[in-house]
C-alpha cells in the first residue's frame, strides 16, 4: 500500500482552509451588498411614502375643514363689491385655433370656440401647465360653470396657491362647475392692482350678465357666498356640461 505523502496532505489542507476563508469573504461581501440593497429600498420607499403620508394627512385635515375656514376671512381679503355687465357672445362660437380678444381681464363671458371641455378635461383645479386654451375655458362660462382666476402672482408651493388647491379640493366629487385657473400673462390685461383672484360667472338664459367679483386673497367664506349666489342653472345655457 502506497504511503500518504505529508506534503501533499498539508497542501491539501492549505488550499482546503483557503477555500474556507474565500468562502467567507464571499458570503460578507454578499450579506455586505444584500445590506445596502436593503437600505436603498427602504430608503426609495421612505422617499415615496413620506410625501405620500404628509399628503394624505393634508387631505384628511382639510376634508375635516370647513370651507369658509380656508384661506383668509372675507373681511381680510380685500375683496371688490360683485359687478355685473351686460353680456354677449352665447353660442358665438368661433373656429377652433381662433385667437380671441377679451376686452375684461379675466373674461366673464363672450365669444369662444366651440369644442367645450368635456369628461377628465374639466378638472377644479388648472395649474398654468395644464390648463386648457382660454376660448374653451370661456366656452364653460356659458355653461354655467364659476371660475375662479389667479393670477401669476400666485406662485406654485406658496400660501394662497395652497389655498385655492383646498378649496377645490372641497369641491371635488360634490361639482365640477366650480373650476380655478390660472390667469396667464398671454391671455391679455392685467387684474387691478392688488388683485390676484377673480370670481366669474355668465348668467342666463335671460337677461344675460357677466359677473366679477375681484379679491387680494383666496377666501373659501367669499368663494362659498359667491357660488351660492350665482349657481350652475343660471347661465345661458343651463344643464350642459
Amino acid at each position: 500500500m502506497a504511503k500518504k505523502n505529508p506534503k501533499n496532505a498539508e497542501r491539501k489542507a492549505l488550499v482546503e482552509k483557503m477555500r474556507q476563508e474565500q468562502a467567507r469573504k464571499e458570503r460578507r461581501r454578499s450579506m455586505a451588498i444584500l445590506g445596502v440593497c436593503i437600505l436603498a429600498v427602504v430608503g426609495l420607499l421612505a422617499a415615496a411614502l413620506v410625501p405620500y403620508i404628509k399628503d394624505q394627512r393634508e387631505k384628511d385635515k382639510i376634508a375635516k375643514t370647513d370651507l369658509s375656514k380656508i384661506g383668509v376671512a372675507a373681511s381680510a381679503a380685500s375683496c371688490d363689491d360683485v359687478t355685473t355687465k351686460s353680456a354677449q357672445g352665447s353660442g358665438d362660437h368661433k373656429p377652433t385655433g381662433t385667437k380671441i380678444d377679451y376686452p375684461d381681464a379675466p373674461p366673464a363671458y363672450g365669444s369662444h370656440w366651440g369644442n367645450f371641455l368635456q369628461g377628465p378635461e374639466i378638472r377644479n383645479f388648472y395649474t398654468v401647465e395644464d390648463r386648457p386654451e382660454l376660448e374653451r375655458v370661456v366656452h364653460s362660462l356659458e355653461h354655467g360653470h364659476t371660475l375662479i382666476w389667479y393670477d401669476d402672482t400666485i406662485k406654485a408651493g406658496s400660501k394662497e396657491y395652497k389655498d385655492l388647491q383646498a378649496v377645490a379640493q372641497k369641491y371635488d366629487g360634490k361639482t365640477t362647475y366650480v373650476n380655478i385657473v390660472p390667469w396667464k400673462a398671454t391671455d391679455g390685461g392685467k387684474f387691478p392692482e392688488g388683485k390676484h383672484v377673480v370670481l366669474t360667472h355668465w348668467t342666463g338664459p335671460k337677461d344675460q350678465k357677466g359677473v366679477w367679483q375681484y379679491c387680494g386673497k383666496p377666501s373659501g367664506a367669499v368663494i362659498e357666498k359667491f357660488v351660492k349666489d350665482y349657481p350652475s342653472d343660471n347661465a345661458p345655457e343651463p344643464g350642459a356640461v
